[in-house]
């Protein structure tokens, strides 16, 4: 192959390969998001179990449970999309790579890069499906909370 040519190659693998390049920008963009909220939550749950270990009334330390529990589901449930997203992250690296060893090697890689594209797409969608289900968690917690706060003033 003369060196024209393989730069040429090289170039258009590269073209190919930007579209998972700006998806990995936007995976960044959601681990971002996720790690802020991770930290506001774990913030949260520590003062509310700090609360919870001085409370005296049982009314009170059942109000304060029910919320520490809601606040680990959360941090359970942002932990999974988190790994979900590395994942994704990691196997469209894996399909970056394959672009360029299918182009050095001479082999047909299609297959195992639609593959490993098809298996990213799949734990990027769980990553915000576990993310949608800690948001309705967490804007139910504050309805629920509001609802509180309104009866407890009639």
């Amino acid at each position: 192959m003369e060196p024209v040519n393989a730069i040429e190659t090289i170039a258009g693998v590269i073209q190919v390969a930007v579209a998972p390049v700006f998806l990995l920008a936007g995976i960044a963009g959601m681990l971002n998001v996720l790690s802020i909220r991770l930290g506001r939550v774990v913030d949260r749950a520590r003062v509310v179990e700090a609360r919870l270990a001085i409370e005296k009334h049982s009314e009170h330390r059942s109000i304060l449970q029910t919320e520490t529990e809601a606040l680990w589901k959360r941090i359970r449930l942002v932990n999974w999309s988190v790994r979900m997203f590395v994942s994704g992250a990691l196997l469209v690296c894996l399909v970056i790579m394959t672009l360029f060893l299918g182009e050095i090697t001479g082999l047909d890689l299609a297959t195992a890069i639609a593959t490993l594209f098809i298996c990213a797409m799949a734990l990027l969608i769980l990553g915000l499906l576990l993310f949608l289900f800690e948001v309705s968690i967490s804007t139910r917690r504050i309805r629920e909370g509001i609802t509180e706060i309104l009866h407890s003033d009639d």
